[in-house]
């Protein structure tokens, strides 16, 4: 995963809101939840939900499948392990630097 890819699903992710519409998603039975579940589900109108979606889907973390006249969507789990992988090794690439033994530098 590249770094634009990281940063994009990073500033998805760092709304509140958009966390707990993943979350909402995530837990449905049968693995997908329409607009209209996830509106029920908060206190917010249907326009800022579906805005919120987008950003969702923008930065590939859920998909879209049209059911009739409603849209229904699934959490990419792939994406999201692929997220977690890149997120640990980035991280690990940010610690301090060990210092080398000196049988390494002789």
């Amino acid at each position: 995963m590249q770094d634009d890819d990281i940063a994009t699903i990073m500033r998805a992710l760092g709304h509140p809101v958009r966390l707990n519409i993943l979350r909402i998603i995530a837990r449905q039975q049968r693995g997908e939840c329409c607009c209209a579940d996830v509106t029920e589900s908060l206190t917010l109108a249907q326009s800022t939900v579906s805005q919120h979606i987008k950003v969702l889907l923008d930065a590939g973390l859920i998909e879209r499948k049209s059911r009739g006249t409603r849209n229904c969507y699934i959490v990419r789990h792939e994406r999201l392990a692929a997220l977690g992988s890149a997120y640990s090794g980035m991280l690990a690439g940010l610690g301090p630097a060990t210092p080398k033994l000196e049988a390494e530098t002789a």
